[in-house]
This record gives C-alpha cells, structure tokens and sequence, in this order.
C-alpha cells in the first residue's frame, strides 16, 4: 500500500509541474526571437537613416546654391551689361622651344574671376565653399580658349586638376592647371644670334564684348612666374601681360588677353658645335700657301679635305633649322667660310697654271730650265724625295719635274756612305726655309697676308653687326 501511495504521488507532481517547465521555456525562446529581431530591426533603420542622409546631403548644397532654380546656361545678367571676368596666370614652367614646328609648350596655372549672383548663399561666418570639377558641369562657366593653340590638355591625375570655390555673396574663383602648345611666329634672320618674342592669346570664344568683358585681374601683376624657371637654349629676358581686342567678321570683336615673353638664344654652343670649326678650317686652308708650290698632291688633298669638312658643318645647321627662304645670321658665316676656303683651292689652281706657263716659256727659250729656280740638292730631294750628288742628276730631276712621263720615271735613292748622310741632314736643315721663301710665287706670298687681314675684317664686321 505504501508502494502504491507513492507512485500515485509521483506521477500527480509530474503531471502538475511539466506544463509549467515548458511555459518557461517556451517564455525564453520568444524573448530572444524578439531581442534578435529587435536589433535587425534597429539595424535596418540606422542604413536607411545613412542612406537617408547620403541622398539628402547633395540636395542640400544644390539648394543652397540655387542650381536647380535657375537656368545656367545663360550667362550671369543676360541682357544686360557684359559680365567681367578677371584672369590671373601662374606660369610654372616653359616644356619645350622647338625651332623646326615653331611653336612652345607651356604649363601654367589659370585662374578666372566673376560674379555670379544665382549662385549667392546666407553665411553667418562669411565663409567660402569649395568644389571639384563635377560642380562645373552644372553651372554657368566662361569659355576660354587659346588663339594659334595646337594641343592643350587640363591635368587630371590623379582627379582633374580644377578647383571652384564659390562666396556667398556670388563671387566665383576657377583654377585649372592646363598645358598649352601653341605657335610662335620665329624670326631667323639673326640665328643662332637672335631674339625671339611669344605669345600665348586667351579670348572668349563664344561671347563678343557685348557679353563678356574679359581683363587682367591684377594689372600687370596678373601674370606671375617661377623664381628658378630656365631653359636649356635660351634666356627668359622678360614676361609681360597686355590685352586688345580681335575682330571678326561675321561675330564681332572680343576681348582678347596677352601673355608675352622674350627669349634670347644661348650662343656658346653654336660657338663650340658651328663657329670654332668652321674657323679652323679656314686657318686649315691658309696652311696650303706655305707649302712648296710643286707639292701637288698635299695642296690639293689638302684644300679638298677643308671643302668638304664645310659641307658637312653647313648640311648638319640646315638639318635643324625650318625651311625658310632667306638668309640667316650662321648661313652667312658658313657660306663666307666655306668662300675663303674655296677661294684657297683657286689660288693653288691659279700658282700651279701660271708656274706651268712660265717653265714652258724659259725651256723654248734655254732649251732646259734645272736652273730656272736655282734647284739645289736639297731642293730635288724635296720635290722627288731622293738626294741628287751631281748637276747633272739635279738636271735630269729637274726635268722630269715636268715631263709627260714623270709618273713612269722611278727614282733609285742610294746613299753612298754615312758622312754623305750627315752631309745631305745639314744642307736640309739650313735650307728649307730658304728654298721655300724663294721659290713660292709671287701670288702665295700675297695670299698669305692677304687672306687673314679680309677674314679677320669679316669677322669684325659680322659680330658688329649680329651682335
């Protein structure tokens, strides 16, 4: 009986305290459904309350600007007087000069200044907002571009260099960093001794005077450089900013703007490369008139090697200089050079043709002419290289200085013994300089005065001027 009583209790607690158990449970298992759900929930508002905010932020700054409440494809005060607009350049650098496409290459810094009241915004602290390049595309924008540009580019690395800051009271500033290439009208006349001035043109190109009023911001202060600005072949004298005005015939006149430089050339490397070599060859040339006048093969060799040489330094110049049909300040001093050296060659022809006439003359009337120029020893060996001991082999040598076949005559040198030797070593060195003070012509000796007083006057007369 007691078994029995227990079991029965047993099982009424068991029955009495399950339901509860799973209650609990089930009580447990909903509130954390409810927390989690709580929290995606709270999730889910904070994104739509980010996206709300990314969506609303630019509606704000286009509604402080006004852009959507007006139209900015007309310019500022349509209708009415010309809009200003204010430059401002900052020179950074000068890339290229190229002599050959007559044109620059310029890198620089442009800034515009206007007033555009639709763009005015309230500022308790009277400060100034500033954009990127996407704002530009949405408002109103002067149309500048560069007169005889070839190519130009605005920077974009790594976004588009162009700044746009806007004042609350309208006043707009917008910097762009832009390279230009345009072209410079060269004159050459005085090259490579010359002084060559640019420019770069900036004009609306849409809005004549009657719509846009286009100036220097700050004067002549508007245009401003770098302090360590060189180049490699000229010297910048001078930068300098002007403004006019340019017509057209079909939409009128425009404002147009200047920026002006001179730039003179670097002379000392045409010095090195052009103007030392082609004086050398010329001295080159004179060295033919203190050879022996029967020296053929050395004064031709000689006069041809220095023709050619200024040839070659005259082709080299014109190869990197434009086509242009007249004459240039180097072009005068090559083909003067190149005269003179020419010039020598004739002299030669001339010495060489009037000694052959008169040799001829003395041997119709002598019947031989070994004596006509007093030949020695010495003498022979210097036209036959080879030491004649008698008057009779002088004779013979002296003949065959001007006999048809002296290219088939073959001298045999034989000296006899070592004092003869040392005999012939003496004569030939005390009588050398003689021989060649008495038998040059007559018109060697002129041209060896004659030929640097003209040269050293040329020169004189052309740095006087070119320079």
């Amino acid at each position: 009986m007691v078994l029995a009583f227990q079991l029965v209790s047993f099982t009424y607690i068991w029955i009495i305290l399950t339901p509860n158990v799973c209650a609990a449970s089930n009580i447990k298992m909903t509130h954390q459904r409810c927390s989690s759900s709580m929290k995606q929930t709270c999730k889910q508002e904070t994104r739509m309350k980010k996206d709300d905010s990314t969506k609303v932020q630019p509606q704000k700054y286009e509604q402080l600007l006004h852009i959507e409440d007006n139209d900015f494809t007309m310019r500022p005060g349509f209708g009415g007087s010309p809009v200003p607009v204010g430059i401002d350049v900052h020179v950074e650098s000068i890339d290229s000069i190229s002599e050959t496409n007559m044109d620059f290459t310029m890198t620089f810094y442009l800034r515009h200044y206007w007033k555009d009241e639709r763009l005015s915004f309230p500022s308790t602290a009277n400060k100034s907002m500033t954009f990127d390049h996407r704002l530009t595309r949405k408002i109103w924008v002067p149309d500048i571009f560069f007169v005889h540009s070839k190519r130009s580019f605005i920077h974009d690395t790594t976004m588009e260099n162009i700044m746009l800051r806007v004042h609350p009271d309208g006043n707009v500033l917008l910097s762009l960093r832009i390279t230009v290439s345009a072209m410079c009208f060269m004159d050459f006349s005085r090259f490579p001794l010359d002084t060559q001035n640019c420019s770069l043109e900036l004009e609306s190109y849409a809005y004549n005077e009657d719509d846009l009023m286009l100036y220097w911001k700050h004067g002549n202060k508007s245009l401003n450089t770098e302090e360590h600005m060189s180049l490699s072949q000229f010297f910048i004298e001078d930068f300098s900013a002007s403004s006019g005005l340019a017509f057209y015939s079909s939409t009128g006149w425009y404002n147009r703007l200047f920026i002006n430089f001179v730039l003179r050339r670097h002379v000392f490397f045409f010095v090195l490369q052009t103007y030392f070599p082609a004086i050398l060859m010329v001295m080159l040339s004179w060295v033919s008139f203190w050879i022996d006048r029967r020296a053929v093969p050395a004064r031709v060799s000689l006069g041809i090697t220095t023709v050619l040489t200024m040839s070659t330094i005259i082709t080299a110049v014109s190869a990197s200089m434009p086509q242009v049909s007249y004459l240039k300040a180097v072009d005068v001093y090559l083909w003067v050079s190149s005269l003179f050296v020419f010039l020598s060659v004739i002299e030669y022809a001339a010495v060489n043709y009037l000694t052959t006439v008169e040799e001829r003359k003395q041997f119709k009337k002598t019947g031989k002419i070994s004596r006509m120029y007093n030949i020695d020893a010495v003498q022979a060996m210097a036209f036959d290289g080879c030491y004649h001991d008698s008057e009779i082999d002088m004779d013979q040598t002296s003949l065959s200085l001007n006999s048809e076949d002296f290219m088939r005559r073959k001298s045999i040198c034989s000296p006899s013994t070592d004092s003869s030797r040392i005999k012939r070593r003496k004569s030939l060195g005390g009588h050398v300089g003689r021989i060649i003070l008495e038998n040059n012509h007559v018109i060697d000796t002129y041209s060896r005065i004659l030929f640097p007083i003209v040269y050293i006057l040329f020169n004189l007369f052309y740095w006087g001027v070119y320079v």
